[in-house]
């Protein structure tokens, strides 16, 4: 069996990449093809991390993690299937019930109890969160966390970040 490992290469054309059995891949997509060719993750090429920022790497949100091309795709009918479920109105109503602050957490696992949802069925946080900072951007409510990281000069990281309805705060 021919092993798979993509990674990027230096190269004087821009951007290429190589493959563990011998293939040069001369951009991007030609890597992607090839890793879906071969049951590897297209996001992370098959390495199991994404770069978040220059330096600092996690597991790939893609692929879970893994890899694989199955995990890959397993995770984005979930990530299809959260944005069916939980929708606008939902978060919407769900915050409504706050006189105070309240948490991503606390968000999060009220949409997972009210839709009887078990841990780890769907990417219930990440999808909670996406709409708690479109209705942040529209000015519904304001964030009243500050980072709990910084990740390099320009981005930073929240754990479980705090917002409270814009119209409690005044606003």
């Amino acid at each position: 069996m021919t092993k798979h490992t993509i990674s990027p290469q230096n190269s004087i054309l821009g951007e290429a990449f190589a493959c563990a059995c011998g293939v040069i891949l001369g951009g991007r997509m030609t890597a992607e093809l090839h890793a879906a060719e071969n049951n590897l993750c297209s996001a992370c090429l098959g390495s199991a991390e994404e770069e978040v920022a220059p330096g600092l790497s996690r597991g790939c949100t893609s692929c879970a993690g893994s890899g694989r091309r199955k995990e890959q795709i397993t995770w984005q009918l979930a990530h299809a299937e959260a944005e069916n479920l939980i929708t606008m109105s939902v978060v919407r109503g769900i915050v409504a019930r706050f006189d105070g602050p309240f948490r991503l957490s606390e968000i999060a696992d009220t949409v997972r109890t009210g839709l009887g949802l078990p841990a780890g069925r769907l990417p219930v946080g990440p999808r909670v969160r996406d709409l708690l900072l479109q209705l942040q951007a529209a000015g519904e409510i304001a964030m009243l966390s500050a980072p709990d990281e910084m990740l390099g000069t320009d981005m930073v990281l929240y754990r479980d970040p705090q917002w409270q309805r814009a119209r409690t705060l005044g606003l």
